[in-house]
């Protein structure tokens, strides 16, 4: 599957086709506190994974409720997960009804986090389905007196094989429950006769969203709900000394709450919230904490550290380095980045009576109801965390943030409060990527192939998979931090695919990270590949070898190898070393995701503007093979997203920060991809339909830095190690070339 050339889709086709599956959002309907019905009907259904009910249900009229656990990012799961689930039971994807994030309705299926929402949530569901129709099958068969073997399930209803009337869901279990555990072995459908899933369906949101009528966070409306602004500190780590209310005591309705150095402001209307935040007048005590945005580099370095480890060690990498004739070295840094969403955090909370129910876009609604419960000293039975979309994250912003704003404020008045977050809130307080330095030594032996290899790498400890992002609130509030979600492990991927004797990966733990680290999109995959891709080329480009030619030597995986052909094919790449003769340059790079998903090249056109440091992406070509495609579609839409995304980052994107807090709080001070900067970008998707379904959310993201680094090395011969490829940081390094 391929995308050569843009898709011509008229706005009238795509309004037609968004009726195609009906998605329950459990969230009140505005001016009244009430759920959709089939959320109302569901209410008290177990919600254990291990029983078929707890995934789903066949209601009255024979359509089917799905709970999902996990949540629709803006990722097509919305589409995705329903095509799996229709595909198995044998009825029709617009018959389907789906409940997402939920915690009273939905199983725990974790956080819609590393590309898992298909290929764990969408798996488990899909086998929850398959359990059914066997349970399907076997009531058919009692009722029509003949062998389940000679029954199929076909558009809702089981009927014979040759032929015959056969009986519908609806009047063999319709809104009883199945009363089975989830088989983990039940059959699946044979993928050569799929006729869902592997299509692309559209998404049943965009034609919403296009027209300005999909249902967000910031639209959620609940009666006798306040609106609240929260002052944060003047500094990170500024402690609250006074509040004085003098100027705001004549705005209707307004309530100061204060809770330690957490202060916030209520009010019925939302500009009058508006008015009182910026007329309060706080006062901070001083504090200038931080080493700055430049000093981080120095600051890796030197610490101070929690524990050196040993992630990978293969060989003796270092007697082989040390013994060779030719070796090469390179430090490469990531900058702190923030998710950077397009609309500021948004969150509502109603906490009143013993009980709590939290709106929010959080992407780990279960977990982050078990940070509720402790945060509010309630039993987890009495919490509820409810999914409405948000501003998008791939990762948290600020949007947990702003729940548990939202439910100090709420039950500080008694009343359910919406709070909203500032452009300045989003760029300054949210949660941030963190931090990368990674140092690599490495040289190449007389087979042309990699001879021994080594990796240090400067990274916070708090990445290392631990529920350690502090919320801003409690934490202001001098209460005691619950664990949040993790920020992702991001010391994946920081050693070559490709064959390699000796090689060794060690990482520095550091203590503490610059400002609060979040997981962001394709966690520390994205910088440990763009030294690891960037580092290859310049291994190859010694060697004298052609890039695309020197993986290909060193890889052993067969699928691996496809996507770098395919991507390389699709820019019509002609094998020479690099750096070429200069003007435009091509670059490749590879990823095999966490070294065990999903597989990723991506091949880059790009030049440079010598007089002005500008970079001008041409063309940008994509193979990937995730297994099986649910929706080609859909997960076109991904790579794309990855592919702008990261190029955004890799352009554009860093957090500056002075010693009392960021600085980059505005567009113009943190600047992203705009539309004229958007390059021809071409797809191609490896189906493999009897391999499992793996991650697209983040995979693509991984190769793209390395790829224009290598592009820009290929068109200029200077090679670019820290991110963003800034114009004064291009010059610089066109000026090293030409000293060299």
């Amino acid at each position: 599957m391929s995308r050569r050339e843009p898709v011509a889709v008229s706005r009238r086709a795509v309004l037609a086709g968004g009726g195609a599956l009906v998605v329950a959002f459990s969230l009140p309907l505005p001016g009244r506190g009430q759920q959709p019905p089939v959320v109302e009907k569901a209410l008290g259904k177990t919600l254990d994974p291990t029983e078929v009910d707890g995934f789903l249900a066949v209601n009255a009229d024979g359509s089917v409720s799905l709970f999902c656990g996990k949540v629709d990012l803006g990722t097509g799961l919305r589409i995705a997960i329903p095509q799996m689930a229709a595909e198995e039971l044998g009825i029709g994807v617009e018959r389907i009804v789906l409940v997402e994030g939920d915690t009273a309705l939905t199983p725990d299926q974790g956080p819609t986090a590393g590309s898992t929402g298909i290929m764990r949530g969408g798996v488990q569901i899909r086998q929850a389905a398959a359990t059914a129709r066997a349970a399907l099958l076997r009531l058919a068969a009692a009722r029509l007196g003949v062998p389940a073997e000679a029954l199929e399930v076909v558009n809702g209803e089981v009927r014979p094989k040759e032929g015959g009337q056969g009986v519908g869901f609806a009047a063999l279990i319709g809104e009883q429950q199945f009363n089975l555990r989830l088989d983990p072995q039940a059959p699946l459908k044979d993928p050569g006769s799929y006729g869902i899933v592997g299509r692309s369906m559209p998404r049943p949101d965009v034609p919403r969203k296009v027209t300005g009528r999909h249902p967000y966070i910031h639209d959620l409306k609940l009666p006798d709900m306040l609106h609240a602004r929260v002052i944060r500190p003047q500094a990170v780590g500024a402690r609250l000394l006074d509040v004085d209310d003098t100027a705001v005591r004549d705005i209707p309705g307004v309530q100061v709450v204060r809770l330690g150095s957490f202060v916030g402001v209520v009010a019925p209307d939302e500009w009058d919230a508006e008015l009182a935040a910026r007329a309060l007048v706080t006062r901070w005590s001083p504090a200038s904490s931080l080493v700055g945005h430049e000093g981080v580099p120095a600051w890796m370095r030197k610490g101070p550290f929690d524990a050196d480890q040993k992630l990978v060690g293969k060989g003796d990498a270092r007697a082989v380095l040390a013994s060779a004739a030719k070796k090469l070295s390179a430090t490469y840094y990531w900058p702190t980045q923030s998710h950077a969403s397009m609309g500021p955090s948004c969150a509502v909370a109603d906490i009143r009576e013993g009980k709590a129910t939290i709106w929010s876009a959080s992407q780990a609604t279960h977990r982050f109801r078990r940070t509720i419960a402790r945060l509010l000293d309630l039993p987890l039975e009495a919490v509820r965390v409810v999914y409405v979309d948000g501003s998008g994250c791939y990762g948290m912003n600020g949007h947990d943030d702003a729940a548990a704003d939202a439910a100090l404020l709420s039950r500080a008045v008694g009343r359910p409060v919406r709070v909203q977050w500032s452009r300045a809130d989003e760029l300054g307080w949210d949660p941030k990527g963190p931090p990368q330095m990674l140092a690599l030594e490495g040289a190449v032996g007389a087979d042309g192939q990699i001879a021994a290899w080594r990796t240090q790498m400067w990274i916070p400890r708090a990445t290392a998979n631990l529920p350690n992002i502090p919320l801003l609130g409690p934490a202001d509030a001098g209460m005691a931090q619950p664990p949040g979600i993790a920020t992702g492990l991001i010391s994946q991927n920081g050693d070559p695919p490709y064959a390699t004797p000796n090689v060794e990966v060690l990482v520095h733990w550091l203590k503490d990270a610059p400002l609060r680290p979040s997981n962001i999109r394709a966690p520390g995959k994205i910088a440990n590949s763009f030294a690891v891709e960037s580092f290859v080329d310049d291994l190859a480009a010694q060697a004298r070898i052609d890039p695309v030619e020197f993986r290909l030597k060193g890889l052993s995986d067969a699928r691996g190898a496809e996507v770098i052909r395919r991507a390389a094919r699709m820019l019509d790449w002609k094998a020479r070393p690099s750096p070429g003769p200069g003007g435009l340059g091509r670059g490749i790079a590879y990823v095999h995701y966490k070294h065990g998903e999903t597989y990723v090249a991506v091949a880059m056109e790009a030049e440079v503007d010598p007089g002005s440091g500008a970079i001008r992406v041409r063309r940008v070509a994509c193979a990937q093979d995730c297994g099986l495609v649910i929706n080609p579609n859909a997960a076109m839409q991904q790579v794309e997203g990855n592919i702008l995304q990261t190029l955004s980052r890799t352009l554009l994107e860093e957090v500056t920060f002075d010693a009392a807090g960021v600085t980059s709080v505005d567009w113009a001070r943190y600047p992203i991809l705009t539309f004229p900067d958007v390059p021809e970008i071409m797809i191609d998707l490896v189906d493999q339909p009897q391999s499992p379904p793996l991650g697209v959310g983040e995979a693509a993201s991984t190769p793209v830095p390395a790829a224009l680094a290598n592009a820009i090395f290929d068109a200029t011969g200077a090679r670019l190690r820290t991110v963003p490829f800034t114009a004064e940081r291009v010059k610089a390094a066109l000026a090293a070339a030409r000293r060299t």
